[in-house]
């Protein structure tokens, strides 16, 4: 009875075999378009926790997506956010001495590829893990006691480009970042797709908040730069560290993450022609068992 239905089974994966076999290399295949809309957060040398939830900001996005199959997908997309640290309210008197603070736009170029778990044409939803690679940019600024905006960056509050200090130079407000992370879809209709994901960005700059190394030496930031760029050096209620005290830490960069809803709209499914059927269709024209 074993060998009958181990036979049977053979035969009928052979069958679904042949039948797919012409289809392989002409699966239908979706295009998305969509949205993200949800919240941004920061890690850094302001944020006393891996991540201070405190400083909670709005991000929203646009994508569009490639199914190549049930399982992958490929999407490029746009997003921005906003992100902030302070050391106000962090519990270690040291920092909250220091008494730093800023905010960052950023702004996001990303190419991110999905793996989905599940069909979720067949079971309605499915897990999802993703990763890729993603252009961004960002310009840390902070307020004065009268509320004025201040850009960090062009302070130099850590000497950077100062012949004192020739391995410091201006950091670049365009760099690469690594998003990755994971969510779930749910099929809300037959061409609508709701999802949420927590995506991490892992990136290669120490400088969304200002920060990342020590104490340039006060005079010759003073003649250097001005008394402006002193006073948003350190802002603390003391005195002025000395040179090389440490004001931030370069041991790790900075890091974003974007969470929240996606949804979008799918079309297509292949077809004749260059730009296929622009219109519903099923997701593979191969039977199941």
């Amino acid at each position: 009875m074993r060998n009958r239905l181990t036979l049977s089974v053979f035969k009928k994966i052979v069958i679904l075999l042949l039948i797919c076999a012409p289809l392989a290399g002409y699966s239908q295949q979706y295009w998305q378009l969509g949205g993200f809309l949800g919240i941004s957060n920061y890690s850094g040398d302001l944020a006393e926790k891996r991540v201070d939830f405190g400083y909670t900001r709005y991000a929203l996005g646009i994508f569009a997506k490639r199914d190549f199959n049930r399982y992958f997908s490929l999407r490029a997309g746009l997003n921005y956010g906003r992100i902030a640290g302070a050391d106000s309210t962090n519990k270690d008197p040291s920092l909250v001495d220091r008494n730093l603070s800023f905010r960052s736009p950023i702004f996001e170029l990303n190419l991110i590829g999905e793996f989905n778990f599940l069909d979720i044409d067949e079971r309605g939803f499915t897990p999802y893990v993703f990763g890729g690679a993603a252009v961004f940019s960002f310009y840390p600024t902070t307020r004065d006691a009268n509320g004025n905006v201040v850009k960090l960056r062009a302070l130099t509050t850590e000497g950077q480009g100062l012949a004192q200090y020739p391995t410091r130079q201006k950091y670049n407000l365009r760099s690469l970042s690594i998003p990755f992370g994971a969510g779930v879809k749910v099929l809300i209709k037959e061409n609508w797709i709701l999802g949420f994901e927590v995506g991490l960005r892992r990136t290669f700059s120490d400088y969304l908040d200002d920060v990342s190394l020590g104490y340039a030496d006060r005079n010759t930031l003073l003649l250097g730069r001005g008394q402006r760029a002193v006073d948003f050096a350190y802002r603390g209620p003391g005195t002025y560290p000395p040179e090389g005290f440490a004001r931030g830490s370069d041991k790790y960069d900075d890091w974003y993450i974007f969470s929240g809803l996606t949804l979008s709209y799918r079309f297509g499914g292949g077809g004749k022609g260059p730009w296929g059927h622009w219109k519903k269709q099923k997701f593979s024209d191969c039977p199941r068992m």
